[in-house]
């Protein structure tokens, strides 16, 4: 690995842990109180672990299946300390991510086989849909890449605007067709123009609010039918973009819109601006759609590739 690699590798290894900051504060003081004069891991010691994930985030399911590989383990080998609960706790959630369709990958990639490389991102106004948008635009112009913004949330005038003023700030293609017109014809001719101008990657932007499911669907399917009916497989990755500080909130928006079209993929935002980073596992496990991307600070470069056994190593990490 040569130097630069080696420097950008330690600069998003500090990044990921300053951005899980306040889930590690909060987790590890509340494990600290749970096994307060305990020397062994007994019923007590599991039931306030399990109030501790729960709080954390991790979600009931989600919880409820760490607690129950932590009682198997507990009965097999009958003597666990208190001690040995992080490194237990750890190894029962790197197995469980390890389960799900979470990606184990190294950088922002764009498949050889697919140009213009189609993203559709998805999720509720608030969450950091656009500055995720702007951010991935801004990784993928590091490596060279030609990228075009499309600006298929034509329903609010703030959308436009912030797409545009971060494809100026980024360098790098937009297309518009201004307010009130069809967001399906604006992902059509976004496509369309990504071909024409030998484009890398289009990413389209889609509208924020959550009316009612059938109306969600029905236009977030006329979405994907219109880009897929210029350019078979498009969009290849629909990202769902998830505000890590609303916590369970996060988790009933993945249900909606999950249930609204086919997700392909996840970015967890505001990462290091919560204590509920645990959500991350939860989705994860609940979904079993991958954690693509994570936001851990708000500069435009603090966006990484989401890797499970980095987030694991980092979270217990003291």
């Amino acid at each position: 690995m040569s130097f630069f690699n080696k420097f950008f590798t330690k600069k998003k290894e500090e990044e990921l842990d300053k951005g899980l900051e306040k889930t590690k504060s909060s987790f590890f003081s509340k494990i600290s109180r749970a096994v307060a004069g305990k020397t062994t891991i007994d019923v007590e010691v599991l039931d306030e672990l399990e109030n501790v994930l729960i709080s954390s985030d991790v979600g009931l399911d989600t919880t409820v299946k760490i607690i129950e590989r932590i009682e198997a383990r507990v009965a097999r080998d009958k003597y666990v300390t208190t001690e040995e609960l992080n490194a237990i706790l750890r190894d029962e959630i790197v197995q469980l991510l390890a389960e799900n369709n979470t990606e184990e990958l190294e950088d922002f990639v764009v498949p050889e086989d697919k140009k213009p490389y189609v993203i559709m991102f998805v999720g509720v106004n608030g969450v950091g849909k656009t500055t995720t948008i702007g951010k991935l635009a801004y990784q993928y112009k590091l490596q060279g890449k030609k990228v075009v913004l499309g600006a298929a949330d034509t329903f609010r005038a703030a959308a436009v605007d912030q797409l545009k003023i971060w494809s100026e700030r980024v360098g790098c293609d937009f297309y518009s067709k201004g307010m009130k017109t069809d967001p399906a014809a604006v992902a059509y001719e976004t496509v369309q123009y990504a071909i024409n101008n030998d484009c890398d990657v289009a990413i389209i932007d889609t509208a924020g609010r959550l009316h009612t499911k059938i109306n969600l669907m029905k236009e977030l399917s006329k979405i994907k039918r219109s880009a897929n009916k210029k350019l078979e497989g498009a969009p290849h990755d629909v990202v769902l973009v998830l505000d890590a500080t609303t916590g369970q909130n996060a988790i009933e928006q993945a249900k909606q819109f999950t249930a609204a079209t086919e997700v392909s993929s996840l970015a967890l935002t505001k990462l290091d601006g919560t204590a509920k980073g645990g959500v991350a596992i939860g989705i994860s496990d609940q979904f079993k759609i991958p954690i693509k991307y994570i936001g851990v600070g708000e500069s435009i470069e603090q966006l990484q590739v989401f890797n499970k056994s980095a987030f694991v190593d980092s979270l217990f990490k003291k």
